[in-house]
């Protein structure tokens, strides 16, 4: 059990920073855009915001999980 929440958390790390990676590449093509002009939220930023809920998400999952760890570790 203990091997099967080690491999879930690092599952959980992994989709964090490939969220966060690709929110701040959004934000960097919306940075791009805004430069050049326009109105409203770009395709950019709305991928971008989109993007980090999913990292806050998972960070979330991420916590739940090391919570899960520590709470049967101290079981035994």
């Amino acid at each position: 059990m203990q091997t099967f929440l080690v491999i879930l958390l690092v599952a959980a790390m992994i989709a964090t920073v490939v969220a966060l990676v690709r929110g701040v590449i959004a934000f960097l093509q919306d940075s791009h855009a805004q430069v050049r002009g326009g109105n409203g939220p770009s395709a950019a930023s709305l991928k971008s915001n989109r993007m980090m809920q999913q990292r806050i998400f998972f960070q979330a999952i991420a916590v739940l999980i090391v919570v899960v760890i520590l709470f049967a570790a101290g079981r035994t």
